[in-house]
C-alpha cells in the first residue's frame, strides 16, 4: 500500500484528460467569436479567425475614375492618372479587367481593353488609364483586384448590435427585449420556488408528499406539450404575445426544477438549527428569511444560473409567447436565426451577436461563482 500512495490512477487521470478536452472544444469556437466579431466582413470571408493578426489576400473590385477632371488629352485620346485605393494600404498581388479572370494582370502590367483603351496598374493601386473621350467620361473601367490586406480591428460591430436603433433588424433593440425577458425570468421562478421549497422541507400539512410527488413528475413532462394550451390560456385573460405572458410561461415551466433542488437542498441543512430558532421563539418566516435563504444562497445561485442561461438562449417559448407581428419585442436569438436565414453574408454583425449571446451568461456564471464554489465546498464537507 506504501508504493502506491500518491499515486493518481489512471482513471483520475481519464477524468482530467476529459474535462481539459470538453474545455478545449467549447474555448475553440468561442475565442473564434470573440475574434471574428472585432473584423470586417471581407475579412471574415477571406480567412479564418486564426490569422486575424496576419495580412491576408482579398479579392475587391473597384473602379478607375476621373471625378475632378484631371485628364490629359495626347491628340484624340486622353490619359488619367489616380489610385484605386484612395490612401487604404494595400499591396497588389494580380489583378484583371473581366470577372472571367481576376488574375490575369500582375502589377506592372497593361491591359488592352481595344479600341485603343488601355490600363497598367501597380503593387500599390495607382495606375494610368489611357482612352477616348467616350471611354473616360464613362462609370469607369471595373478593376477585379487580388490584394495583401493588413490585420484590421474595428468596434463598429458591437456598435451595431448594442446602440444602432436602425439596420440589422435593430439587434440592439433585440438585445435590451432579451434583458427584460431573461431577468424577471429569472427572479420569479426563484422568489417563488424557495417560499415553496422551504414549506415542503420543513413545514407539516396534509398532502405535502403529494406535492413532492407531483414536482418530481412535473419534471419529466415536455415543454413543448404545453405551449398551445398555455398560449391560449394566456390569450384568454389578455396576456398572451407580451412580456408578462413569457415571464409567467419561463416561470411555469422552470418552477418544478427550481422546487425540486431548492427542496432537496433546504431538507439537508442541519434541523437542530431551525429546531432551536423555533424554541426561540422564531416564526417560520423569521426563519425561512434569516436562516434558511443565507444558507441557501449557494443553491440559488445554481439555479439563478441554470434559468438565466435557458432563458437566455431561448427561442421556442420567445417565438410562442412573445414576438409579434412588429418584432418590436423579438429577442437575439430569434435575430441570429433571421441572420442566418435571410442575410448571411453579415458575417461581423452575426458573429458579434453569437458572442454576445454567449458572453453575457458568462458573465453571470463567473458573477455567481463565489455561491457556488462556496456550496460545492459544503456538499463536499457533507
Amino acid at each position: 500500500m506504501a508504493s502506491i500512495a500518491g499515486k493518481k490512477s489512471g482513471l483520475t487521470w481519464a477524468v482530467h484528460v476529459s474535462v481539459a478536452a470538453l474545455v478545449l472544444l467549447w474555448l475553440f469556437p468561442t475565442v473564434g467569436l470573440f475574434v471574428s466579431s472585432f473584423r470586417t466582413a471581407d475579412q471574415i470571408s477571406s480567412s479564418g479567425w486564426w490569422a486575424a493578426l496576419f495580412p491576408a489576400e482579398q479579392n475587391e473590385v473597384y473602379r478607375t475614375s476621373d471625378p475632378d477632371g484631371t485628364r490629359v488629352a495626347d491628340g484624340d485620346q486622353f490619359t488619367v492618372t489616380g489610385n484605386i485605393f484612395e490612401g487604404e494600404p494595400r499591396d497588389i498581388r494580380s489583378w484583371g479587367v473581366s470577372s472571367r479572370d481576376v488574375s490575369a494582370y500582375q502589377p506592372g502590367e497593361t491591359a488592352d481593353m481595344g479600341d485603343g483603351e488601355s490600363l497598367t496598374l501597380q503593387a500599390d493601386g495607382s495606375y494610368v488609364w489611357k482612352g477616348n473621350d467616350k471611354q473616360i467620361s464613362g462609370r469607369g473601367q471595373r478593376v477585379f483586384v487580388t490584394a495583401t490586406v493588413p490585420p484590421e480591428f474595428t468596434l463598429q460591430n458591437y456598435a451595431t448590435i448594442l446602440f444602432s436603433g436602425t439596420g440589422q433588424d435593430n439587434m440592439g433593440k433585440a438585445f435590451f427585449n432579451t434583458l427584460t425577458v431573461t431577468i424577471p425570468a429569472t427572479i420569479i421562478p426563484i422568489v417563488i420556488a424557495a417560499f415553496a421549497a422551504y414549506a415542503l422541507a420543513w413545514m407539516e400539512f396534509p398532502g405535502r408528499a403529494l406535492l413532492i410527488a407531483a414536482v418530481v413528475a412535473l419534471l419529466v413532462v415536455p415543454l413543448q406539450l404545453a405551449l398551445i394550451p398555455l398560449l391560449r390560456l394566456h390569450l384568454a385573460v389578455g396576456i398572451g404575445k407580451g412580456y408578462m405572458g413569457v415571464w409567467l410561461a419561463h416561470t411555469a415551466f422552470g418552477m418544478p426544477l427550481a422546487v425540486y433542488l431548492l427542496r432537496n437542498y433546504m431538507f439537508g441543512l442541519p434541523r437542530d438549527i431551525i429546531e432551536n430558532a423555533k424554541v426561540d421563539g422564531a416564526t417560520d418566516f423569521q426563519i425561512f428569511t434569516r436562516i434558511i435563504l443565507p444558507l441557501s444562497f449557494p443553491a440559488l445561485a445554481s439555479f439563478a444560473i441554470f434559468q438565466f442561461l435557458w432563458t437566455w438562449n431561448d427561442l421556442l417559448v420567445a417565438k410562442v409567447f412573445l414576438i409579434d407581428a412588429t418584432g418590436s419585442t423579438t429577442v437575439m436569438t430569434n435575430q441570429i436565426v433571421e441572420l442566418l436565414g435571410t442575410r448571411g453574408g453579415n458575417w461581423e454583425i452575426l458573429a458579434t451577436a453569437a458572442f454576445v449571446s454567449i458572453a453575457v451568461p458568462l458573465f453571470v456564471f463567473f458573477a455567481m461563482q463565489r455561491y457556488l464554489v462556496r456550496g460545492l465546498l459544503a456538499g463536499s464537507v457533507k
